[in-house]
């Protein structure tokens, strides 16, 4: 199984996450793809998401934080589902001593995503 963490923006407005998995073997569409490379010890303050994106985790490890203080740790071969485009934001900081390589994958709102809960499979 794939682990995912799907990143949402609830009713209240704040930023919350649900841990899960993603399903094999499907298609979905995909807008774009983009790279990036962030040095060991960076972190990155308060922020929304840009777009709905999946971001996959190639190398590196991340302590993600809400404004409600709820956390988690994103590893390598892990995705990020990041839905999260308005509300109150979250943020991450980087864990241990390797870079974070990962590829964002942007797809519509209106879009089906890849995702399974935690418990629903």
């Amino acid at each position: 199984m794939i682990r995912a963490i799907k990143l949402y923006t609830g009713d209240d407005g704040h930023s919350h996450f649900i841990k899960g998995t993603l399903v094999e073997n499907e298609l979905h569409r995909a807008g774009s793809i983009r790279f990036r490379e962030t040095a060991p010890g960076s972190s990155y303050d308060w922020h929304n998401a840009p777009t709905e994106q999946y971001v996959i985790t190639l190398t590196g490890t991340l302590e993600f934080e809400t404004r409600l203080g709820e956390t988690f740790t994103l590893s390598p071969g892990e995705v990020l589902i990041a839905l999260d485009t308005t509300g109150t934001a979250h943020r991450w900081k980087m864990l241990g001593n390797d870079p974070w390589k990962r590829a964002y994958i942007a797809f519509d709102k209106n879009d089906e995503i890849n995702f399974v809960p935690d418990g629903q499979e």
